[in-house]
């Protein structure tokens, strides 16, 4: 296990900066999630760490080393690529053993640790099958055991699941987690996708445009997000104009035309300054809708996406378009109808206005 740092990393291709000026740090044995849309600059981040691209300036340290000059081959990193890139001419064991003919480990010792890695990806007994007799999760594991087998320092994920079937991506994203954990290496996991993320990860890196927004658990990024990007980009979630009109016990006021008065914990307007205009977030499954009757807000439902347990609704106040996600106790209501709309203001969000959602 090590100690990832980035200190004022940038990465330039010509006139486009992909990385511009990030401090992170990966702790030792977590399990870190770069995430952001395309292009962002977390696959950047990624390879400069593999060496498979440079720092235009900044230094990047692995155990306390510096090894911005150090070649790929030497960085003792364990690296997951989304399309496997396993050679379809070798067996299994041959697949899992690529990384250790090239550490001088004797062949007795070669077998013993193509096995236990193996063991630990729950695949044992294939080491004689080629990877096209293989399921593409079972693949995957193979990839997974070739980048363990070596003890690396360090475990690089890029985009590992986004090949996969839904169902079985959902079930590879908890044995992936489960297996870090019992290895407890380092791991550096990049991903566009929010679920992935917020079920994995030790500490979330959200990143737009080569830049980082808001580092975090995932229940700090998610419940309290630190701009109107990070609120939009993970879940659903509501964005009204508001307008501050003053801060009582523990508490921002703010003016909604849709929800009126509201006080939001100041601990939920971390990144608010002095503004008098804001944003209030609230996530569409913090919105609850009843049968039209005394309460302040009044919606009409114009869009129902039925999902099961769940519908999430998308409605009118006002001039405004929210959505809600609530469990369905019965039938959902139905296009058309007048529903009341309660809002808790504990769960809401005062952020600064500016910043694509």
């Amino acid at each position: 296990m090590a100690r990832v740092e980035l200190a004022s990393i940038r990465k330039a291709f010509g006139p486009v900066v992909a990385v511009h000026g990030a401090d992170v740090v990966f702790e030792e044995g977590s399990f870190t999630t770069l995430l952001g849309p395309s292009g962002c600059g977390k696959t950047t981040i990624l390879r400069m760490v593999s060496g498979l691209e440079s720092p235009t300036s900044g230094d990047i340290t692995i155990g306390g080393k510096r090894i911005n000059d150090v070649p790929i081959h030497k960085r003792n990193l364990g690296l997951v690529f989304q399309n496997y890139a396993l050679f379809p001419h070798r067996t299994i064991a041959e697949n899992i053993a690529f990384g250790l003919k090239y550490r001088d480990v004797p062949k007795s010792e070669v077998h013993r640790k193509v096995h236990e890695a193996l063991d630990i990806v729950r695949l044992p007994g294939v080491e004689d099958r080629y990877p096209t007799q293989l399921s593409g999760g079972q693949q995957q594991r193979i990839a997974l055991a070739r980048a363990i087998v070596i003890e690396p320092d360090v475990l690089l994920l890029d985009e590992p699941l986004s090949a996969l079937d839904a169902n079985l991506r959902e079930e590879m994203r908890v044995e992936l987690k489960a297996i870090q954990d019992r290895i407890g290496v380092t791991s550096i996991f990049v991903t566009h996708d929010q679920s992935e993320a917020l079920a994995m990860s030790d500490k979330i890196i959200v990143m737009s445009a080569g830049r980082i927004e808001q580092t975090g658990t995932p229940q700090q990024v998610y419940n309290t997000p630190a701009s109107e990007f990070v609120a939009g980009f993970l879940g659903a979630a509501n964005l009204l104009e508001a307008r501050v009109v003053g801060r009582e016990n523990g508490h921002v006021v703010l003016e909604t035309a849709e929800f009126g008065r509201t006080l939001v914990p100041l601990s939920h307007a971390g990144t608010l300054g002095d503004e008098t205009e804001a944003k209030l977030m609230i996530r569409a499954e913090k919105l609850t809708l009843a049968p039209a009757g005394d309460a302040a807000t009044e919606a009409v439902v114009e869009t129902v996406d039925y999902q099961g347990q769940v519908a999430r609704y998308f409605l009118r106040v006002g001039d405004t378009q929210v959505q809600a996600m609530n469990m369905i106790d019965g039938s959902p209501f139905a296009a058309g109808e007048t529903v009341s709309l309660e809002l808790n203001p504990e769960a809401c969000v005062a952020l600064p206005r500016g910043g694509a959602a």
